[in-house]
């Protein structure tokens, strides 16, 4: 005959197997969803990655190997009907892993360089010219540094991209109103449409294109948090159609993976620079001019945070 501690001690073992073998079934369940969200995301990965050529993408792949610094470069494009469009947008991000420490400044868009084989015109042209891997030569050469990573995404994938992720939330300096929208001082959350506004006004802030270059920086930064910590399975097709049909990207599946692993904490400590030049009219037309020594400290600056 059983006794009532052995039934006890029979019931508690029942019970323990019975937990074990939910947690087990969420394993597996776990499991099988990361395993269809990338497959899925491998698919995406495919229609949006276009490498660099074969010799500098070893040299990419060699540094996520391992895990050196690397420079990103991000191009916010407007583009329209028949038009390959401007890079409004220019964000420089250096990322140094060892540190888990990032720079992050914005290049104006009238910034007066030389662009390989055009000549001295506006850093935004060079996307017109010649696309991504113009931009990317003419960042290179303006800033003697390499860029190992670009993601380039239209103004559409941005607005979605931000809705995506539930929208993002930053600090605003001054209020002021821009595309029927009003963006009050202090704390405000921002969904896609809100978003895209807020990075396109600058004819009213004191600072010009400065100020919009500091809410695209305020912004970016958010929107990194915010993926971060982005776990809703439920919307993850959506966000996978958006990056499909409005990004590009010379990363493939392996090193998007690394870049989440191994680089993604450089965001905890985000160091932000400016390129200080001023307004002059050449020919009539507005440029950015930033003298040669700027331009040799901002490459310093971003050569030491590489270093480190």
């Amino acid at each position: 005959m059983v006794s009532r501690m052995e039934k006890k001690r029979n019931k508690k073992r029942k019970w323990v197997r019975w937990l074990l073998g939910i947690v087990f079934a969420l394993f597996l369940i776990a499991g099988g969803v990361a395993a269809y969200v990338w497959t899925q995301l491998g698919s995406t990965i495919e229609t949006m990655h276009n490498p660099f050529e074969p010799a500098k993408q070893k040299e990419v792949d060699e540094r996520f190997k391992k895990k050196d610094s690397i420079n990103m470069l991000l191009l916010g494009v407007d583009e329209r009907e028949g038009d390959r469009g401007r890079s409004d947008t220019m964000i420089l991000l250096s990322l140094n892993p060892n540190t888990d420490s990032m720079l992050m400044m914005s290049i104006p868009r009238d910034t007066y360089v030389n662009i390989p084989g055009r000549g001295m015109d506006k850093i935004n042209h060079a996307y017109a010219f010649g696309g991504v891997d113009l931009s990317v030569q003419t960042v290179e050469e303006t800033f003697d540094i390499p860029i190992h990573v670009y993601g380039r995404v239209n103004m559409e994938g941005f607005q979605k991209g931000i809705d995506a992720i539930g929208g993002v939330t930053v600090q605003n300096e001054f209020e002021f109103s821009q595309g029927g929208h009003n963006f009050p001082v202090g704390e405000i959350h921002l969904d896609g449409k809100e978003a895209l506004e807020y990075i396109r006004m600058r004819k009213n802030d004191p600072q010009g294109d400065f100020g919009r270059n500091e809410r695209q920086r305020a912004v970016i930064a958010a929107a990194i948090d915010e993926a971060a910590s982005f776990t809703s399975i439920t919307k993850f097709a959506d966000i996978l159609e958006i990056l499909g049909t409005t990004a590009q990207t010379n990363l493939d599946m392996k090193k998007i993976q690394t870049l989440f692993t191994d680089y993604l904490s450089t965001r905890k400590n985000i160091k932000q620079i400016k390129i200080e030049g001023s307004g002059q009219k050449i020919n009539g037309i507005y440029y950015y001019v930033v003298p040669d020594e700027e331009f040799s400290r901002v490459t310093s600056e971003i050569k030491a945070h590489m270093d480190e």
